[in-house]
Parts: C-alpha cells; structure tokens; sequence
C-alpha cells in the first residue's frame, strides 16, 4: 500500500477519541485505537494510505491529509465493518446514505469597502441550493453562512466578486490579506505608470494608437476586476459600485475617452486598497484583543510542570504564572502573591494586587511574583472570550442611523442610476445637444450615483467607537446603545457596590474601659468564628492593626442579636444596641455617643458584658476613591440629573449623597420602588440610564433607557443584563463612555453632511459641464476617505 507523508504530528496532532484524548496521533495506532485505523505509524509520524477516502484533495499532494481531516470512523467507504467502536464515532457510524450534514462557518470577507459589497456578496451565495442562509456583516468584515459546499467553491465564488473569503477554522492570521492587499497595490503602481507613460506620449508627435494601448495596459490591470465583480452582481441583481463604474468606463471606451477611462478604473482601484485599508484598521481594535491571551499554559502535575494547549486545560487544574508572564486563563489564586496588570481587560492602568484566593484573568500580565492558580474557566468562557465575542456582535448589531442611511442609499442608487440612462437619451431627441455630450454627462451621474461616502459615514464610525471603548475597558452592546448613550440626560446609580465600595469597613473604634487594643482584641475573639460581613470586617480589622484574638470557649451565635463568648471565666457580648439596652447595659451618655455614630449613617458594634459597656465599633460602606471625581466630570460633560438609587434609609443614603456630591436621592426602597424611580425621571422628559451590579438591578437596568453594569469582568450576570459594562469597578469610565458616544454622534453627523453636501456639488456641475468622469470619480473617492479619517479619530478620544 502505497504511503503518503504528512508533517509531523507529535506537537500538534491529537487523537480526539475520549479513551485516549490527548494522546498524539502515532501513539493511539501503535495502541491500536480503532478510531486511527486509518492511520499507519513510520517513526515518529502518523500516515494515512492513498486510497483512505478522509482525504479529498489531489493524492499526489504531499500534504493532502490535512491535519484537520477527521478520523476513519467519518469515512462511509473506508473500513465499513471494523471502522470504530470507540466513543467517538457517536452518531456517525455507517451513515453511508445520510445527505452531507449543514455547516455553519464563519469567513472573514477582506475587500469590502461600503455596505453595498456586502449584500453582493449576500445575494449572489444565496443564488446556489446547497446555501441554507448567509449574512455578510460590512462593520464586522464577517461572512456567516450555512451550507453544504465546499470552503474551496465558497473562496471561489466570492473571489468572483473581487473580494477574499477567509475560513476562521482555518487561519485566523491575516497573513492572505496582507498578500491580496500588497498585489493590489503593485497592481495600481502599474497601472499609474501605465498611464503616465500614455499621458507624456499625447505630448508627441507619435500615433495616437501607441498611447491608446498603454491606456488600455492600465484598463486591463486595474479594471478587469471591477468589470468581472460587476458582472456577477448584475447576475445577482445586485447594483453595487463595481457595476455604476464598469457602465462609466465602458461608455466613456465606447465614445473613445481613453485617458479619462483609464484614469477613472484607476483612481477606483487606488481608492478602494486605501478605503480597505483604513477600515481594516478599525477592525483590528478588536484583533489586537484576540492576540492578548497566550495560547499554552504550564501545568502543575506533582512536583512536575508540563506545557499544555489552553484549549486542552480542564476546569479544577492548577497553572503555574511565573513572573513577566501573561495569565492564560481564568482562575483564583491558590498560592503565591504578585501584582497583576488587568489593562486589557478592565483597561486600568494601575496594576492590581494579588493574594489568596483572588480571581486572575486571561490575557492579564504577571508582573512579580509567582503565581499558583486554580483555572475556574475553560478557554473558551474566559472573561477574555466573552468579551472579544460581544464586542464582535455589538459590531454586527446596526444603530439605527446606520439602518436609516443603507435604506437611503437603497433608493438613491437606483434613482439616480434611472436619472443616468433618462439624461443620456432625452436631450439630444429634443436637440438640446449632442448624443456624445449628453452620454458624457449620463456617465457622470452613474460615477456620482456611487453612496460609498455616504453608506461609510456611520458604520466605520460606530466600530472605531467600539473598538476604543473595549481598550478602555468599556463593552458597549451595539451601535443602538453608543447612540442612546450620546442622548442621555439623567443618571441613576444603585448605592451599594456602585457609588460606594459595597462592603463594610470599620470606621471608629470608640473603648469607654480600657485601651482601643483590648477592644479590638475581644471583637476579633467574639467574630473569628462568624461569617457575617461585618463580623468578617471587624477581624480583617483586627488583623490590620496586627491584634491577636483571645483565648475563648463557649462561642455561641444569638440571631438577631449577635454572638457571645466565654474569655477568661467571663462572659462578653458583642452585638446591637438594642440587645444591649435590653441587658440595661450602658449610661446615658454612651449611649448618646452610639446615637451620634448612628446619625451619621453607621452601623454599631456593641461589645461588653452583663454588668457593663467596653466599647462601640462603628462600621460603614465607604464611597469608592473614584465617585466623586467621576461625578464631577458627569456634571461637566452636561448630564443634568445625577440620582442615587438605595435600599437604606434616609439618614444614610443623605451622608452618602452629600459626600459623593449627588443632590437628589431616592431610599428605602424596594427592587420595584427602583424602577418606579426610573419612570419617575422618564415621566418628567429626561433621557435616563441606569448603573447598578447587574444583579439585584436588574430589573431597574431593563427599564431604563440605557443600563449600565459595573464590573463585568467577573460577573456573567453584569455581561448579560446590561446595554454597557464597565468591567473595572470604576465609575470614571462613564463620563469617558458618554463623552465618547456625545463625539460619535457629533463625528456621524458631519459625515452624512460631508458625503450629502459631495454628492450635491457634483450633481450641479454636472450640467454646465465643469465635471470630468475622472473628477467625479475623485470627489466620490476622496470624500470616502475624508469620511474614514474623520471617523478614525474617534481612536484617539482618551478619558480624562
């Protein structure tokens, strides 16, 4: 049996059999695995025969066995009786008569400049049986169809077009962008020089054929790809820009205008490499994220570390950080202590520290320690993945003054196209001119009834938008919500865990007997044993001021009340003052001294015995460091109403307000009273976001115009509820969020203007004559990419 070699496979190749996965391929025949029957061993290779029908390609190919072929139990002919019973023939076996089973797969479309080269693409893949449905995103650069062919027939068929179609199963590189997009370019160098020479030579007394046929040297280079796009759109009946400049320089062939046909085809070709190249430059923010996280982690087995694909980890295995390393997967810290740099994911700048039991993400660096890390998700869900996949999608998702422009320009189009043929035939019947002048002028208003401008005006600027705010640490939902975010007028924030840290910290520490140390020593021997947030406060507390517990017995926890203990033959209480007036434990004045601490918003610890009151430790939930800044920009940047949303009362959720610098606030209130709140500032005419956790705000984040979570990076729930997130808990990136919306609106708004007024001035002068084909072509290219340009500035908006 004839052999054919194939790369070696002992570093990428695995079985994916379940009773040897992870094996290498030559080990699982060596084994004898039923599922590699197909396979045969030489040295340290795996091989499949010639006649093994897994393969599809030309046997000749030395590489025809791909390494992504499947294994012998997907081959209907090839060892039919004994083909495998292992687990990973599943429903597969023997389908020898099963129709091929539907694939859904995503390509990456390279080429595409404007909306309308997407919906060519659309309509000509859904002309073939075999597609099922097809959607072509122009944001986003993403083909997403269903379909029984082959990924060579889809990479022909959209090579037809003019356009490259990338399988992301099969590359995600780039590299065959770059190589299109650089034989492009030499293709419009020729092309220029072609007529360049063309040009010179009509200065000579040399025949006017010599330069005629480098005129059409440079037609051919950069105009056969138009034409040929072009025929497969009409065959689609689709009218894109490769068919309105196809008709232009046809005509102007037709009525012998060499230099403006070839100058136009060119001027066509140079515009769209650049116009690609600038929009590629937007889709690439989001690249960029993809190539953050590494793509093999050290495992810990024993004593030994062994490196392992991220896509092979399981949940529960302990990966080793070392220093300098970036983080690749999710995890909770086990052992060891290093700061953490979280900016690609939370877009933070000031790394973060890390100790026991904290949670790392992918794509995070490891400044300066070692780090032993429990993975908590496999690579797929990392907090990473997800928001490279939602941001993907925000991309695809339309703003509705992009859907209002594509609708125009649907009907501009073909008007104007109309308006072409009606002023190439009508005049001259009516002697108002010569048929070659008025066919002249028709050829114009094909080339301006071009909406390239126009249809690019909002979509690149919505995805540069993007782009920004995912560096920033910011995950905005869609272009819908980058629009309302520039409209809205009044802010609601949930207290605890928004405007405030939203756990307690101890804030006095007041001993009526003995000294603050004896104090904090008896509340760390009472609460050691507690789980209560607050009980935990007090001995993180303790442990700060480097206090040690007492020597205690007898813990008993009273509900409602608080704990007790026996230390030294005594009996001490700590708890609340309400447990403590029923003891009538306490004077007077201490006791107007708890009520003082109680007016200011704090909670109280009680701690004493039977006959008397030790001390009081007051506790309460802090203002992040970032609230009051963060508010301060908002009421900058022109947000009328700030309002705070909470379940406190009103003594504390005044101190708050006051100390956060909010005016109005709404408290005690209940999840339904909250949204009550929202329509409450709905119903007085303001525009009105909401920004809670995600989680018990949900319903308030549903009601409002615009819901804003905070800190997404560890919470699934944050992700899923809201319109943005803020995956760092810091509330500066709003005024950052806002501003960023406020100057894409303003930036989309001078680019319909731009593109519409373009438009206009090349339609008046038209008539007098003053247009040229290769000027109309000039203005509709040059105004693409001012509007590009214009629209990449939104890049370079940072927070203040």
């Amino acid at each position: 049996m004839r052999m054919i070699k194939l790369t070696p496979v002992h570093s990428a190749k695995h079985c994916t059999c379940t009773k040897c996965s992870h094996q290498e391929r030559h080990e699982c025949v060596q084994n004898q695995c039923t599922c590699c029957a197909c396979y045969e061993t030489e040295g340290s290779l795996a091989v499949k025969a010639a006649d093994c029908s897994c393969c599809s390609s030309d046997e000749e190919s030395e590489d025809h066995c791909s390494e992504d072929d499947d294994d012998c139990c997907r081959n209907e002919k090839h060892h039919e009786d004994d083909c495998c019973d292992d687990d990973c023939c599943q429903d597969e076996k023997h389908e020898e008569n099963e129709p091929h089973n539907e694939d859904k797969e995503s390509y990456k479309i390279e080429g595409m400049d404007c909306g309308a080269c997407a919906k060519t693409i659309e309509k000509h893949l859904k002309q073939f049986p075999e597609v099922q449905d097809v959607t072509v995103n122009f944001s986003s650069g993403k083909m997403s169809i269903t379909h029984t062919l082959t990924a060579e027939r889809i990479q022909k068929e959209v090579s037809k077009l003019g356009y490259q179609a990338m399988s992301e199963k099969q590359n995600g590189s780039g590299t065959p962008q770059r190589t299109h997009a650089n034989k492009s370019l030499w293709e419009i160098v020729l092309s220029g020089a072609s007529i360049a020479a063309g040009f010179a030579l009509s200065f000579t007394a040399l025949p006017d054929l010599l330069q005629n046929l480098l005129f059409a040297v440079a037609l051919i280079i950069s105009g056969r790809q138009p034409v040929r796009g072009a025929y497969y759109a009409l065959k689609s009946r689709s009218l894109d820009m490769n068919v309105l400049m196809s008709a232009a320089v046809i005509g102007a062939v037709g009525i012998n205008q060499w230099f403006e046909a070839a100058t136009v085809v060119w001027l066509f070709a140079l515009g769209a490499v650049l116009e690609n190249r600038s929009v590629e430059k937007t889709r690439r923010s989001i690249g960029d994220l993809m190539t953050v996280a590494p793509s093999t982690a050290w495992i810990k087995f024993g004593n030994q570390l062994v490196k392992k694909g991220v896509g092979e980890v399981a949940v529960g295995e302990i990966m080793v950080v070392k220093p300098g390393e970036r983080i690749p997967l999710d995890g909770t810290v086990m052992r060891g202590e290093s700061s953490v740099d979280q900016a690609p994911i939370t877009g933070e700048s000031i790394p973060v520290d890390k100790n026991q039991g904290d949670s790392v993400f992918a794509g995070t660096l490891n400044e300066n320690g070692t780090l032993e890390c429990q993975v908590t998700q496999p690579f797929s869900n990392t907090a990473i993945a997800r928001i490279i996949q939602m941001v993907e999608e925000a991309q695809e998702k339309q703003s509705p003054t992009q859907t209002f422009v594509e609708r125009f320009a649907r009907i501009y189009t073909p008007i104007v196209f109309s308006l072409a043929l009606v002023l190439m035939i009508v005049p001259p019947l009516f002697g108002l001119g010569s048929w070659s002048i008025w066919f002249y002028r028709g050829l114009e208003l094909l080339v301006v009834a071009c909406p390239c401008a126009l249809v690019i005006s909002t979509p690149v600027a919505i995805i540069s938008a993007i782009g920004n705010a995912a560096k920033q640490g910011v995950l905005l939902k869609g272009g819908a919500f980058l629009e309302k975010a520039g409209h809205i007028e009044a802010i609601a924030f949930d207290k605890t865990g928004t405007i405030t840290e939203g756990r307690p910290t101890v804030s006095q520490v007041l001993p009526f007997t003995g000294s603050e140390t004896k104090l904090l020593a008896l509340a760390k021997t009472l609460e050691d044993y507690s789980t209560h947030p607050i009980a935990r406060c007090l001995s993180d507390y303790a442990n700060e001021k480097k206090v040690l517990a007492l020597a205690g017995e007898a813990f008993k926890n009273i509900p409602g009340k608080g704990v007790q203990a026996n230390v030294a033959g005594t009996i001490y209480y700590a708890g609340s003052q309400k447990w403590f007036r029923e003891k009538k434990v306490g004077t007077l004045d201490q006791y107007a001294q708890v009520q003082a601490f109680e007016k200011a918003g704090q909670t109280i610890v009680m701690i004493g015995t039977d006959r008397a009151l030790i001390g009081v430790i007051a506790v309460s939930d802090t203002i992040r460091p970032t609230t009051v800044a963060a508010m301060d920009q908002l009421k900058k940047i022109g947000v009328r109403e700030l309002v705070m949303l909470t379940g406190d009362h009103h003594t504390t959720a005044q101190q708050v307000a006051d100390e956060a610098g909010i005016t109005r606030f709404f408290a005690d209130l209940l999840p339904e009273d909250k949204v009550k709140s929202i329509h409450e500032l709905q119903g007085s005419g303001l525009k009105t976001a909401m920004v809670g956790d995600g989680i018990n705000d949900a319903p308030a984040l549903a009601n409002a115009d615009l819901g804003i979570a905070m800190g997404g990076a560890g919470t699934d729930t944050a992700m899923e509820t809201a319109d943005i997130v803020l995956m760092a808990d810091n509330l500066q990136k709003l005024p950052f969020t806002i501003a960023l919306s406020r100057k894409s609106l303003r930036i989309i708004k001078q680019n319909i203007v731009f593109a519409l007024i373009v438009k206009a001035a090349a339609l008046c002068l038209i008539f007098p004559g003053w247009l040229t084909l290769w000027l109309a072509v000039f203005s509709d290219t040059g105004a693409a990419l001012l509007v590009i340009l214009n629209s990449l500035r939104l890049f370079q908006h940072k927070a203040q």
